[in-house]
């Protein structure tokens, strides 16, 4: 029989690597099993120089005879195959451009894959160095599966079974959620039928092996108690939260009813990455958790003080290194207004998270949403990868308070159908290996560790638990709580039943989920979580969390089920067994405190943080259940600034304040931020502006979340992150007086200015570094040069650069537009082609522009008093036929001139 293509290539590249001849020669694979994007991928990444896919031309062939292809009438075979290609390529180039590769050369090989469920044989022959942690299915069981397959084969009646790997059919893949389990979920929230929801229950929990999970069985050392004596519902709800899903992937109705009914609970609903509408701010409506992704759609100082609970998204488990995307005909008026971006045009969060690099990036990131809300607890999502402990660990120490381990079970709203299969790992894997590393590190009481994808029933919570998770996210099942019949057809915009699309006759005819068939299914599942607990003999939650020894693994009932060893999640650390048990932050507390600012004599102090589930403190008793001793951290100059500017904040009058700066002293201007956004919204103190002047040289994260008012006038230099995330106001760094450099040559802000800013304006005198303005929708800025990637995934504002440019200028643009000096004729070489097109201002009707450039440059010199802009504006009609206008393709000339015009 022949083998797998897979394991023959894996094999012949490994054997050649090792002995140093795989360089020689070229390894070209003819294959039947290669039909899809991921195959492709797995081929080239384990060492095929080309793959020839043979079976699937044959197929497409055979069905262009038969006249099942939807292409033009007559068309030749080859063009056939030549779209079969170009589907292949671009879902090869999305794949590679996850794990931030550029070239085909640099994947090949590269083995940047998990693998679950084969045995170790296997992948020390065919994939060594690759992951594999639960073992699986060794050669004997695969060709086993073979010998079955071609046995049934050679029956003259054998047709191909019927499939199903993404839509349920009769016969065909089992889907955990399957009709029955719809159907009977829908009828228990409908109705408020426990009878119902137990029969929903019952078929999850008694399915055949179909997760990990479903391999494991609890065992516990107690006895049964009685149901009254266990934890009351109202405890176990407030552990739940509802998953990231945004605004844009879903409709407002779905969504606005999710928040609603996790509200009425005393749980939290998480906003997505999408932005929220500032009317749900203060009702039951609201989002408790907001989510800060690497797209930073709607994140204003507003959005963020809005907030219990930031949660930074690194990565989701159903689209790992992919995270959000929204299709272009899903960003209608609503959304394209709340994620700042322009209607019609598709969005997707930049897969290089600009300022979480690393864990010392990822520290000033939390530190700089700590100064905006110092109320609110940070959350940062991880994917439930092989060493995701590692970075658990590191995120630990980097100061947040809940980690969420994804899994690769569900998505969102928006999915597309590349990005649902082969995506991610279960979330058994990065839960357990997470509670391992952080008990390990004594770092577990630290943090609240959540785990979401695919959580169903009040066993799946116990087991969670078991596993280490204090928190519990659930997306899948609110949704088909609210009426979703999961046809997988999210990222059409044409869902039947009004969820997961903005089309509004879909939504007004067919939406028909209220927020208490929410309420009910999570009151089922909190009920179900109290009979288990009972069952197992115990009185709260927290007295399970980590105590992996009450699993046991069972037997599987398939060959491969058999051979998978859950060993490795189920090991118990060794300090968490002396300890007794590994629970996190575990008690009967709301999981949401406060903090207060307190005032005493007129002096600012530092806000205390209350952590969640009332977790004895850092090096506490256990006695100040609720409140963390550790201070948050906050620069002396920033509460220097918040107690000088308090009484301007509070009676909205205004004012100068001087102070000096140093290099330590971060993210100044984001605390009187908070401050403005919480009493009077994002531009509430527009008019009334607050003016620090300060001299010296500003740390990171100068004016991040800059609120409308905030006016920062900056002597000096500033570090990266000038402007991050601002809604408003005005930053303006310029050169000290007897500056003995040229400013217009010199550095004078850092990296990643602007970085997701939404408005106000910054104008610097001197170069600024690489990424500047990425992800800008809707600020100004002039500057006199900048690095690499200048305009990256741009959707809104304004940039001037008055000097050289790095290459890559604008990749990703699509709203927005920018006016660059080109001196020297070399920018026709350094802007990305992609996307934008380049005008000279110079040429006939474009008098509109060059009236608004003239204004931003004398806008620029009253500002900073650049030497160089002045000289520009000196010689203005000399110059002009130098200036590029650059602007999205999608955006005619005679759009942005009316726009323009408006603006005027």
């Amino acid at each position: 029989m022949p083998i797998h293509a897979l394991l023959a290539v894996g094999a012949v590249h490994a054997r050649l690597t090792a002995k140093q001849l795989r360089c020689d020669c070229n390894l070209i694979v003819e294959t039947g099993n290669a039909r899809d994007p991921h195959h492709f991928a797995c081929l080239i990444g384990f060492g095929a120089t080309a793959v020839y896919p043979y079976l699937s031309y044959q197929t497409l062939f055979d069905m262009n005879r038969r006249g099942e292809l939807k292409g033009r009438e007559g068309e030749a075979p080859s063009e056939i195959g030549r779209s079969y290609r170009r589907g292949i390529r671009k879902g090869l180039l999305k794949i590679i451009s996850k794990m931030g590769i550029s070239t085909i050369a640099g994947y090949r090989g590269a083995q940047l894959f998990e693998i679950v469920g084969l045995d170790h044989e296997v992948v020390t022959l065919c994939f060594p160095g690759t992951p594999s942690r639960i073992g699986g299915a060794g050669f004997d069981e695969i060709e086993g599966e073979y010998r079955a397959q071609l046995a049934a084969a050679r029956d003259p009646n054998y047709a191909l079974p019927p499939g199903g790997l993404l839509h349920a059919l009769p016969d065909g893949e089992y889907h955990m959620y399957n009709p029955a389990v719809i159907g009977s979920l829908q009828a228990a929230v409908r109705t408020g039928d426990v009878k119902l929801y137990t029969k929903y229950a019952d078929a999850v929990n008694n399915r055949a092996p179909s997760a990990l999970r479903d391999l494991m069985e609890v065992r516990s050392p107690h006895a049964p108690i009685a149901l009254g004596e266990v934890e009351a519902v109202e405890a176990i709800l407030k552990r739940f939260d509802s998953a990231g899903m945004s605004l844009g992937a879903l409709s407002p109705e779905a969504h606005e009813a999710l928040a609603t009914a996790m509200n009425r609970l005393g749980a939290r609903s998480n906003s997505g990455e999408g932005g929220e509408d500032p009317a749900r701010y203060g009702t039951e409506r609201m989002s408790k958790i907001k989510q800060v992704a690497s797209g930073r759609f709607g994140v204003t100082p507003a959005y963020l003080v809005n907030a219990e609970v930031l949660q930074i998204k690194i990565a989701q488990g159903a689209k790992p290194g992919e995270g959000g995307q929204l299709p272009g005909h899903k960003v209608n008026a609503l959304i394209a207004r709340l994620r700042y971006a322009r209607p019609g045009i598709g969005l997707i969060s930049p897969p290089p998270h600009h300022d979480i690099y690393s864990i010392e990036d990822l520290a000033q990131l939390i530190y700089d949403l700590r100064q905006v809300n110092p109320q609110a607890l940070i959350s940062v999502k991880l994917v439930a990868h092989a060493g995701v402990g590692t970075i658990a660990a590191g995120v630990a120490k980097a100061g947040a308070d809940l980690i969420t381990i994804s899994g690769h079970d569900g998505g969102t709203g928006a999915s597309p159908l590349t990005s649902i299969r082969y995506a991610g790992v279960p979330w058994e894997l990065g839960l357990a290996e997470t509670q391992q590393v952080l008990v390990r590190n004594g770092l577990r009481e630290r943090v609240i560790v959540q785990t979401d994808g695919g959580l169903k029933t009040g066993l799946d919570v116990i087991k969670a638990a078991l596993l280490g998770a204090d928190s519990f996210g659930f997306g899948t099942a609110p949704m088909v709580a609210l009426g979703c019949k999961y046809l997988r057809i999210c990222h059409l915009n044409s869902c039947a039943t009004g969820i997961a699309t903005q089309h509004d006759e879909l939504r007004r005819k067919h939406f028909h989920g209220v927020a208490e068939m929410v309420e009910n299914f999570f009151r089922f599942v909190a009920e179900d979580v109290r009979v288990q607990m009972a069952q197992l003999g115990v009185r709260s939650l927290a007295e399970l969390i980590g105590e992996t020894g009450w699993l046991r693994q069972r037997e599987g009932v398939t060959a491969k089920q058999r051979k998978i060893d859950l060993s490795a999640l189920l090991l118990e650390p060794l300090a968490q067994r002396e300890r007794g048990r590994g629970e996190g932050r575990g008690s009967d507390q709301h999981p949401i405190g406060t903090a207060e600012s307190s005032s005493q004599n007129g002096a600012v102090t530092t806000p205390t943080l209350t952590r969640p589930f009332g977790a004895p403190s850092p090096g506490g008793t256990g006695e100040e259940l609720g409140t963390c001793a550790l201070p948050i951290p906050s620069s002396g100059l920033a509460l220097r600034i918040a107690e000088a500017t308090r009484a301007a904040v509070e009676n909205s009058t205004g004012g100068t304040f001087h102070f000096d700066i140093g290099n330590t002293d971060r993210t100044i201007g984001a605390l009187l931020s908070g401050d403005i956004a919480r009493r009077h919204g994002d531009n509430g103190m527009a008019a009334q502006p607050i003016e620090l002047r300060l001299t010296g040289s500003a740390g990171q994260s100068l004016g991040a979340w800059n609120a409308g008012g905030v006016h920062i006038v900056l002597d000096g230099e500033a570090n990266d992150g000038v402007g991050k995330g601002m809604a408003g106001g005005r930053i303006v760094v310029r050169p000290p007086q007897r500056a003995a450099y040229s400013p217009h040559e010199s550095v004078i802000v850092g990296n990643t200015c602007l970085y997701g800013a939404t408005g106000g304006e910054l104008y610097a005198a001197g170069r600024a570094g690489e990424r500047f303005g990425v992800r800008n929708s809707g600020a100004l800025a002039v500057v006199e040069g900048v690095g690499d990637h200048c305009c990256e995934y741009m959707t809104g504002g304004v940039i001037v650069v008055l000097g050289r440019t790095g290459v890559n200028f604008g990749a990703g643009m699509t709203g927005g537009f920018a006016y660059v000096l080109d001196l020297e004729r070399e920018f026709v070489d350094r802007y990305n082609h992609e996307l934008v097109d380049i005008n000279r201002i110079s040429l006939e009707g474009m008098e509109n522009h060059l009236q608004h450039l003239r204004a931003l440059l004398r806008n620029h010199v009253e500002f900073t008093g650049s030497v160089w802009t002045g000289k520009l504006l000196g010689d203005f009609r000399d110059v002009l036929h130098k200036f590029w206008l650059v602007k999205p393709k999608a955006a005619s000339l005679e759009a942005l001139t009316e726009e323009l015009r408006r603006a005027a």
